[in-house]
């Protein structure tokens, strides 16, 4: 597996995303014991970016990886995150990056993991409440005390990235980017550039949709998640097996897999991205870290730029609206 730096932080080139490993995704029957044997699996294949975040289970979800990880914490840059759990009061789902939420978070994030330092610790979503400022101010304070070794930013706008960088490098910023959500090309990406901050893409198969297995919403359970997405529903959802045709087109032409030809696509746009496509299988593990073996030719990159748009917003309404822009 190839690595290359964020920001700073030496990463595999393909990462390893835990959030489908607690819920989410119904992806079929799973357990914490085939999740662990995935991280395993990632670990012995040379994956050592592995993200998680205190909101996803909520809690549980770090727990996990910090089981799979026991004994093997060298080989891992682990990455978190906080600010969408209130500890004061206000609970799951509520927005808050104030320096005190922060303090009670690493603490829970720290004992949940086993582990006495976050290498790369994110802010999930923005808190319109406290200035990026005083929130980095905090996270400087934790750098200090070796509690956290990087500072990360999610779904952060332009604006608030060098506000941000401002008062301390910000080491990485994760947002969804694949083939059907290009949107960070436009301003996001060469902000990054600019300023030297690494690029990890979330969601990078489009939650599923590109590796070309998901036909129909029949095959999505009533309590899976993009069952509200807009991309997965309607007439969107038929629009865009258009896309997912182009992509098993070209997979075909390269004897890969539609997600690893998504993937591929990805690592061509530069060496400051590092992918971290989710699941909870084995199998998958196996596909997704061998795209890195796989070279498009500059005819098949032409084409996956030329892709049919997607139809639909990324996200339903609510998900949309605690988007910084």
């Amino acid at each position: 597996m190839k690595h290359i730096s964020i920001g700073g932080l030496d990463v595999s080139r393909i990462g390893l995303g835990a959030m489908s490993m607690s819920g989410y995704y119904n992806i079929g029957a799973g357990s914490d014991a085939e999740s662990i044997r995935a991280i395993h699996r990632a670990l012995d294949l040379g994956v050592t970016h592995l993200d998680t975040a205190e909101i996803y289970g909520p809690y549980f979800n770090e727990e996990l990886v910090g089981r799979a990880i026991k004994g093997r914490r060298n080989q891992v840059v682990l990455a978190t995150k906080f600010g969408i759990v209130s500890h004061s009061g206000g609970g799951p789902g509520v927005l808050d990056s104030s320096p005190a939420n922060i303090r009670a978070a690493v603490e829970g994030s720290l004992k949940r993991l086993g582990t006495d330092h976050i290498d790369l610790y994110y802010q999930h979503r923005v808190d319109p409440k406290t200035p990026i400022e005083e929130t980095v101010g905090a996270l400087v304070k934790l750098v200090a005390e070796g509690k956290v070794r990087h500072i990360g930013l999610s779904e952060a706008g332009p604006a608030t990235i060098r506000r941000a960088h401002a008062v301390h490098p910000v080491a990485a910023l994760q947002t969804e980017y694949s083939l059907w959500t290009r949107d960070p090309e436009a301003k996001l990406l060469p902000l990054l550039r600019e300023l030297g901050i690494g690029f990890v893409p979330y969601s990078p198969l489009g939650h599923g949709f590109l590796t070309g297995e998901i036909r129909s919403p029949e095959q999505l359970s009533d309590d899976d998640w993009r069952k509200t997405n807009p991309r997965f529903t309607g007439e969107n959802f038929q629009h865009n097996l258009r896309t997912v045709d182009e992509v098993k087109a070209v997979a075909a032409e390269a004897g890969a897999t539609p997600a690893q030809i998504a993937l591929a696509w990805l690592l061509a746009q530069g060496d400051d991205i590092a992918p971290i496509p989710g699941t909870k299988r084995v199998a998958r593990v196996e596909e997704n870290t061998a795209a890195d073996r796989v070279k498009l030719s500059a005819k098949q990159i032409e084409r996956l730029n030329n892709l049919t748009p997607a139809a639909g917003e990324r996200h339903d309404e609510g998900n949309m609206a605690v988007i910084d822009r």
